[in-house]
């Protein structure tokens, strides 16, 4: 098939808006690479380049030509909607299937055996559906016309960004007919991945790279090791910063804190993480047209989000990765001539990648002991069966049988909704693959601490990481900013990490199975429930946190300081009918250290204490329990009521460290059937997860 300029450079016009929009350095040369049918390409150009030009103009000059629909495989369907809709300027027909538009499916899939859909759109997670590859792939495989694999560094494991589904890809393009056209695109691989591609897509794959250089950015680095100090520092620069941007935060709950702090110093921003839900598209057009100053937003704004004159990227925590923050910080200044790149590194940073290294991949006792239960099960278990099993999170026995299905041979198989053993056995390149991946994460959060260290070369330092030639580095254009921070701004984000307060929601079931030695089960009636509590911060972070871990494991003695911060809480909080006397989970372990606190917070608040619950048993402590059902298990009949009879008033539960919530669950139910009044349950810290 013949490649047509004019139309392929009209198309482009179309998508862009811009009438004289011209083709960048090698764009027009991978359109025609495609639609000429030379073979598969690799596309590696940097973020903003244009990657998604290629594929929609290639589609649309194959379908005009009367060839059949592509297929585009991308882990951003999301974060996408900015990029569909140039396509459809182009009138390049463009349909998702995926699982936030389940209504849609039927019609889109009517459109696709209609022939009225030019490029169809599903994540790699979609290719493990049975039902699609019956019902909707394998009725167009023999017509599509071109696969794309968008983001394809997720293919390969050396990638700071591997999806577990994609290694179902390498499986299909196994399969496909070698004349098939196939384009790959990236903008963040180093030669490890490119040689990992080679051998996935190949043989005889083509390869465009471009130029890695960002000559508008000017990048920074500074360590201000507290948090309190990063909040003043970004409190002092973002306001006087041009235009608007992306603060980066490696957890979801910095990033609503940040949020939180920046709009109480009156500052438009909004957290953006993957728990902002139907808000997502809302809060990137208010970015794309400038309505804020910033998102304070974690990966979940990530790959696919497309703001050309994006004036800053500033990063609250270093990444992992060189090639992490490289695609982060990339999304600044792609059509603006000056953007700033600031890196703020910080104390927690390295325990939070250290926690994202070691979560990444089961353990082998994590996969011996769910192969065991699953051999123990001829007709299979599902998830809620095996969390009443075995004392693994839900999202470690999903993560391991998520990695053990995608093995080939896969030694376990999905039937309905059970987890069945197949004849296979679990290779050990499996732990060989799992423990390299370990190593070299932990050389790239190595790497990452060394480009914080730099005085100067950050570009050239980050180049050279990706594999990449530095050739002629220009100056930064923009001054650098300053790294001091004003001692009245620090003490004032001391003081607001210090007020926050969280939420503690009761829990209105029990558990799957019930409780056994009670017995309790189904719903909780609404008359044995505890209310809605308050907890003074998350453990170990940087307002309380620090304070209570020290006093519970060193001092063995809560500071006076917490029980005024948990008294005015209460002041603040005002919980309604108010409570008229203070109670407090028992522990055999640690017997006076929460009675003690519960005392004095009675009397800070002057309301009397009263002893009422007693621990029968000793049990291990709740952190060891790593789900939901058995931490209800691990207190199930260990707590009583000793003193009766009770007051008939509202009562204040208070706790030091709320993890799954079931200590507090039981011990208010006890509470009310013999006779108090509402249970308000109170605690100095939540655990920084939840089961």
């Amino acid at each position: 098939m013949m490649f047509n300029r004019s139309r392929s450079i009209e198309l482009l016009r179309l998508g862009s808006g811009l009438p004289n929009a011209k083709f960048r350095e090698d764009q027009e040369e991978s359109i025609r690479h495609i639609v000429e049918g030379r073979g598969r390409l690799l596309v590696v150009q940097k973020t903003g380049w244009g990657k998604s030009f290629v594929y929609f103009i290639a589609t649309k000059l194959l379908r005009e030509a009367g060839n059949g629909p592509a297929l585009l495989i991308s882990p951003l369907l999301a974060l996408m909607r900015n990029q569909i809709a140039a396509a459809e300027q182009m009138g390049v027909r463009a349909k998702t299937i995926n699982s936030d538009n389940q209504d849609e499916w039927t019609s889109v899939e009517a459109a696709i055996q209609r022939n009225e859909v030019d490029i169809l759109l599903i994540s790699p997670e979609r290719l493990a559906n049975e039902r699609f590859r019956t019902e909707v792939l394998a009725r167009v495989a023999g017509r599509i016309a071109l696969l794309v694999i968008d983001e394809a560094h997720c293919i390969s494991d050396w990638g700071h960004d591997f999806r577990p589904h994609y290694r179902l890809l390498e499986r299909i393009v196994r399969t496909l007919p070698p004349n098939l056209r196939l384009l790959a695109t990236t903008a963040t691989a180093n030669n490890r991945v490119m040689d990992d591609l080679s051998v996935v897509l190949g043989p005889n794959l083509g390869v465009s790279r471009g130029n890695l250089n960002r000559p508008s950015l000017t990048l920074q680095t500074m360590r201000l090791h507290s948090q309190a100090e990063r909040l003043a520092w970004l409190a002092a620069q973002v306001p006087a910063l041009p235009g608007s941007g992306i603060i980066y935060t490696l957890t979801v709950r910095d990033a609503v804190q940040v949020a939180d702090w920046l709009q109480s110093r009156g500052l438009n921003v909004e957290s953006y993480t993957g728990e902002t839900g139907e808000r997502r598209p809302e809060l990137e057009q208010a970015l794309l047209e400038n309505r804020v100053k910033a998102l304070v937003a974690t990966t979940a704004l990530g790959m696919g989000f497309d703001k050309p004159d994006l004036a800053f990227v500033i990063h609250y925590q270093t990444p992992g990765s060189v090639v992490a923050y490289y695609q982060q910080v990339g999304r600044a200044g792609r059509a603006i001539d000056a953007a700033y790149g600031v890196l703020l590194s910080g104390e927690e940073e390295t325990d939070i990648t250290d926690y994202f290294i070691g979560s990444a991949f089961p353990t082998r006792t994590e996969v011996g002991s769910v192969l065991e239960l699953l051999e123990a099960a001829p007709a299979g278990l599902s998830v809620p069966e095996l969390l009443g099993k075995i004392n693994l999170s839900k999202g470690r026995i999903e993560k391991t049988i998520a990695l053990l299905s995608l093995e080939s041979p896969a030694p376990i198989v999905k039937q309905g909704t059970k987890w069945q053993l197949t004849a296979a056995n679990l290779s050990e390149a499996f732990w060989q693959r799992a423990e390299r991946l370990t190593d070299l994460r932990h050389i790239e959060q190595r790497q990452m601490q060394d480009y914080v260290n730099l005085t100067s070369g950050h570009m050239e330092f980050l180049i050279r990481a990706l594999d990449g030639d530095p050739g002629t580095i220009h100056p930064p254009m923009l001054p650098p900013l300053p790294t001091t921070t004003d001692p009245g701004l620090v003490r004032e984000a001391v003081a607001f990490l210090r007020r926050t307060s969280l939420p503690i929601e009761p829990r209105k079931r029990w558990p799957a199975g019930g409780m056994l030695q009670y017995p309790l089960s189904g719903r909780i009636a609404a008359g044995a429930q505890a209310q809605s509590g308050k907890a003074l911060c998350v453990w170990g972070d940087a307002g309380w946190g620090s304070l209570v871990r020290q006093g519970k494991y060193h001092d063995r003695h809560f500071a006076d300081e917490l029980v005024e911060a948990c008294a005015g809480m209460v002041r603040e909080w005002n919980p309604q009918p108010a409570p008229v006397w203070v109670t407090c989970i028992p522990s055999l372990r640690h017997p006076d250290l929460v009675p003690d606190f519960a005392r004095r917070l009675a009397a800070a608040l002057s309301l009397p204490f009263d002893a009422v619950l007693e621990k029968t048993e000793n049990r291990p402590e709740q952190k060891t329990m790593a789900n939901s059902t058995q931490q209800a298990r691990n207190i199930d009949g260990s707590l009583a009521v000793s003193a009766k009879p009770l007051r008939t008033a509202p009562v204040l539960l208070v706790d030091d460290m709320v993890d799954s919530r079931w200590t507090l669950t039981v011990a208010a139910w006890l509470l009310r059937s013999h006779g108090s009044g509402e249970v308000w349950p109170l605690a100095l810290s939540l655990a920084g997860h939840e089961k």
